[in-house]
Formats: C-alpha cells, structure tokens, sequence
C-alpha cells in the first residue's frame, strides 16, 4: 500500500523513534487528513504505547476507553486512537473478547472494570437479535428476540451506573435489508420496521433517562450513506459494521471523549466574505453581495440560520473580516436577506490587518481561551495563516459550495456538550452584559469606584437538583479558575451531592446589568473536625470581582462556626490555571506540602477573610446575608 504525506510523516517519525517525542505533532498531522491518510495513521498509532507518550509528555490527557460488543470490533481501536489524537488527546484502550459484552457489563471484577475507563463503548449490531431467531423466524420471534434483547440491555445499564464512575455509550442498531428483504409481502415489512424501530427508541430512553449513559443515533450516519454492514467482514471476520460506520461511529466517540475531558469548543468565530454571504462586500456593495434572494443566496441564508441555531443554545458567535467596519455593521443590522444580526454577534471585527491577531483580540476581551475557538473561512490562504499564528484554534476550511458550508462547520461536533444548561440558552446575552460591564469599569478611575457601582450580590449554597447539569458543565468546560481540574459528570456531582460526609456549594453572581447565572461551585468534604476544599471553580466571567474572596469567607466563617479546627485544600498546576496557583496562600492558608505540580494547604481558622465590601453575600439563601 503506497504511503501518504500524513502517513508518512507519522512513519518518518516512528522509523526514527521518536513518535511518542512528537505526540503533539500529531494533532496538526491530523488536521487535513484525506481518509485514506486517516485511515494509515490510525493503524501506525494504534501500535503506539501510551506509556511512552506519558513519559514523554506528561501534560497529554489520556481517556480511557474500554470497547465491548456483540460483534469483532478489532478495527474501531486504530480509527478512536487517530481521532482522538486529532483533537490532542490519548487513547488507553481495552478490547474486550468476541460477544462478552453481557459478562463485562455484569461482573465488576472483569477486564472492562478493572480498566477503570472514562467511556465504555457497548457496540451494539443487528446479529444481537438476528442470532437468536430460529429459520424459519416470523414477527412474533422478532419480537420475542428484541424483547429479550433490550431488556438484558436495560438490566446491564442499571448494573452498570451501580458499579462504573465511567460514561456508557449504547447505540441504536441498523436494521439490513438482507434481512427485511426474507418478507416477501410489504405488510410484513411494515410490522418489521414497527418492531425494529420501537426497540430503538427504548435504547434511546436509556439515553434521555439515565445522564451516565450516552445513545449515539446511528441513523442520520446511515442516511449519509454510510453502509451498515459487509457482508463478507460480517461472515468471515464476525464484524457485523462495515468500517466506514464503525469509522463514523469513532469519530462522535472521540467528539464525546472531547467534552468529557474539557476541550469542547464555546466561540465560533466566522469569516464574512463568501462564507456568511456571497460576494465580496467592499467590491459589490450592500446591494450586491448574495444573501436571502436567489439559489447561491439562499444557500448562504441556510448557513446563517444553522448558525443561529448554535448560537440558541449558548454558542458564542464572533465575525473577523478584511472589509470596513461600517458597512459590515450595515449589512448586520438592515439587510433583508440576513438570517443573523447584530445582536447574534459578541465582537465584530472588520479592517484589513491579520485575522490571527484579532482572534487573540477577541479571546482576550471575552475572557476564554483561545483553544475554545473554531475559525471558520473559505480562503485557504486565512486558514493557512491562523493554523500557523494560532495553533490552538481549529480551523473549518469552507470551499467555493455555499450549499456544502453547513457539512464543513457539522462535521466534528465541535460544540458538542451533554446537555444543553439554562444557562447555555442566555450565554451571548451574559457574554453582552459583560461588555456593557467593560464600559462602566472605563467609566471610574478608581477600580473600587467601579466595584461599588457594580452592586454585586454572591449567593453561596448547596446545590439544587435542577443545577447539577450546569455545575458538571463547569467542571467539565472550566480552566482557567479551576483549582484541580477535576472533570464530574452529573452522576458523579450527584453522587457528591447525596453523600452525607459531602457539600457541593453552587455559586450565583449578580449586579446592576442582571444575573450571571450559576456561575461557580465548591466541593466539600468533612472528616471529624477538617474540612477540605477538593475543588473550587469559577468561571471567568466573574473574575476580578472579589467574588472568589467572598465565596472563600462565606466557607471559612461557617467552617469555625461549626467547630471546625482546620480547612484544608489543593492546587493541582495545569497549563491553563497558573492564575489561581497563589489564591490560597493569599487568603491565610499555609502550604503543608507538595512539588511544582500539586500543593496542599492548611487554613487553621485564627484570621478569617473578610468579605470584600462592595460585595453583599448570602452564604446560604435560608439564612440572613453578611
């Protein structure tokens, strides 16, 4: 088989032992990848040992993934291993037997436990059922059959969720023709598909029902044209899903793997010019550019409505364009043809100088990370230029096909999450609440001018059933303040929550431009007469506000009233949250020990903090404020 540049390259790489050194050169390795060149680097990378990388680069993260089914799922591990490495991740797989998936989801002493995985893959094919009916079969053993099935299903979940921290992965199963094709009358044909489908949607409750357990519906992969099976892997091999869909399959995996390890994507950051509409602005004028009328126009009119649609569910949405600023603010606010408007858009950035430098702008002044944005452009030359100024940015390459642009901005799940927050909803609206906060703090001189004018209010409190989504998101999405990194998922803040040794304290921010939401969480634990802080987050939105201050007295004060004689707590260092490294030591706590990595500390209760006082806190809202 001959070898491709990006094949290659990883070759070059292994041949001269040094593929576990440049791990993180795989990445952009990765990033323009055909399939094919896909494909051969999946298999290089999946000889790979993790340890060696870890060795290598400590800072890497790792998932786990254990991977069971029915059916030979030999060939998902090299397609997950380069997926995941795309998106700057490593893969610590653990392929269990052929058809072991009941006694690996059953025993909590088997291999797929002991592996203690993030994500367990149950890869589910049509033989689940198809090989328990007799021949001849008829409805009524269909029925019986996936009756069978879906209810070991559902008794394996609950099992699982009683045993396992990790995230459980199902799908619903293809239905083939070759099999539908043995009823001969299409009445038959009709109950068949009845059956199959009504078993689907049970797999998919399990899904919706229980948030430790994640469906991926292969049907809109399949309405791709994506095969379901080949025959022949399906006769010889026992590998009943073609290699294109377990393919499909990897990569909504690896987008899964993405969110849980806290890279999923929160800006999009689009380009103007013959990406949001056709035509070049400064050229064809208002008029003339393309946008809502005729077919090319229309095509770029459903790019902007699926762009909203992202925006809806808290996407924030930036334009950088080599144009006027005036007449592009023109276009936004009174064009006809234009689904997004201004109000869609957090910054708007128009001039003729590089896209690179306004994109570390736009990070700077929305306060997140640039390796949360995804770029999205037709020109291969921009794209070129951010890959090289700005590494950390994904970049979505449009082409000349307005109507292909809504493919190439879908493809990779970039803004995948769990579950969409109340939050979520209003983020662009907090995000512009926080630019008329900018304006005020130019306004004052005097910083503490500004903080009074503020009127901040902080509510400190155990966390509310209905926000435990919302508190798992900022372990998952959160950074920057983030005192260990640890990443929850809601079972896991769930679990905490109904611990009676735990508290898990949620944080609310308002002030005169309204509510900030939910906007941090403190994780408690209680031993006798210590308290430790296993996590303290806050989302940057808040910052430099006192709010971390205040949240830290409110825990201190009612620690001593309690008859606590110490609160103890932990920084773990990260590349991301060197910012945080000194918030203990500067609010009377004394290191106890540690290395450059992880330190711990001791509060011993004598000098408590004061609550900053332009701040009003309720550290509880049954009790009266400070």
């Amino acid at each position: 088989m001959a070898t491709t540049p990006t094949a290659e390259s990883l070759l070059e790489l292994h041949r001269a032992g040094r593929l576990a050194a440049g791990y993180p050169q795989v990445r952009a390795l990765l990033a323009e990848a055909t399939e094919a060149e896909f494909q051969q680097a999946g298999q290089l990378l999946a000889r790979l040992d993790p340890d060696a990388v870890l060795r290598e680069h400590a800072d890497v993260p790792q998932v786990r993934i254990a991977v069971t089914g029915h059916g030979n799922l030999a060939m998902l591990v090299p397609q997950l291993t380069a997926e995941l490495a795309r998106h700057g991740l490593l893969l610590r797989p653990t392929l269990t037997d052929f058809d072991s998936y009941v006694s690996e989801l059953s025993d909590p002493g088997s291999d797929l436990y002991t592996a203690r995985p993030d994500l367990v893959l149950c890869v589910l094919d049509p033989m689940v059922v198809l090989d328990d009916l007799p021949t001849p079969w008829d409805l009524d053993a269909v029925r019986t059959a996936i009756d069978h099935r879906i209810s070991l299903l559902e008794g394996l979940v609950e099992r699982f969720v009683k045993q396992s921290e990790a995230t459980l992965v199902l799908n619903t199963v293809p239905l083939p023709r070759r099999f539908a094709s043995q009823l001969i009358d299409y009445r038959s044909r009709g109950r068949l598909g009845v059956l199959w489908r009504e078993a689907n949607m049970r797999l998919l409750r399990l899904g919706d029902e229980r948030p430790q357990v994640v469906v991926v519906d292969l049907d809109p992969l399949l309405s791709e044209g994506v095969p379901a099976c080949d025959p022949r892997l399906s006769a010889y091999a026992g590998a009943h899903l073609s290699a294109p869909l377990l393919a499909a399959y990897a990569k909504e995996a690896a987008h899964l793997a993405r969110h849980l390890t806290g890279r999923s994507k929160k800006c999009l950051v689009v380009d103007l010019d013959e990406t949001l509409w056709g035509g070049v602005l400064s050229e064809d004028g208002f008029d003339g550019i393309e946008v809502g009328d005729g077919l090319r126009g229309k095509a770029f009119s459903a790019f902007q409505r699926v762009v909203k649609q992202l925006v809806s569910q808290g996407v924030l949405l930036s334009a950088v364009s080599k144009n006027d600023l005036d007449p592009v603010r023109e276009v936004l606010r009174s064009h006809p043809g234009m689904a997004l408007n201004e109000d869609d858009f957090l910054q708007v950035r128009a001039d003729w100088t590089g896209k690179h430098g306004h994109l570390r702008e736009i990070a700077d002044t929305i306060g997140i990370g640039i390796d949360s944005f995804v770029f999205v452009d037709d020109s291969p030359h921009e794209c070129g230029v951010v890959r090289a100024q700005c590494p950390d940015v994904d970049v979505v390459q449009l082409d000349q096909e307005p109507a292909l642009h809504v493919e190439k901005l879908l493809a990779d799940g970039w803004f995948n999450v769990r579950a969409v927050t109340a939050e979520d909803a209003q983020r662009t609206s907090l995000y512009q609440a926080d630019a008329a906060r900018g304006e005020l703090r130019a306004a004052h001189v005097s910083v503490d001018d500004y903080l009074h004018d503020l009127g901040i209010t902080v509510t400190v409190g155990p966390v509310e059933r209905d926000e435990i989504a919302r508190v798992s998101q900022l372990t998952l999405r959160t950074n920057q303040f983030n005192l260990t990194t640890e990443r929850l998922q809601p079972a896991d803040v769930e679990q905490r929550a109904d611990d009676p040794a735990a508290t898990v304290l949620s944080v609310h921010v308002s002030d005169r431009f309204g509510s900030s939401g939910l906007t941090g969480a403190l994780f408690l634990r209680r031993s006798g007469d210590v308290l430790t802080i296993e996590n303290f987050l806050l989302s940057c939105r808040v910052l430099a506000r006192g709010v971390e201050q205040a949240c830290l007295a409110a825990v201190l004060h009612d620690a001593k009233a309690q008859g606590i004689h110490s609160v103890e707590a932990a920084y773990r260092a990260t590349a991301k949250n060197a910012k945080v490294r000194g918030l203990y030591p500067g609010h009377g706590f004394e290191a106890t020990g540690g290395d450059e990595r992880s330190t711990t500390f001791r509060h011993r209760l004598d000098q408590l903090p004061a609550v900053p006082d332009h701040i009003r806190l309720i550290d509880n809202p049954e009790r009266e404020e400070r």
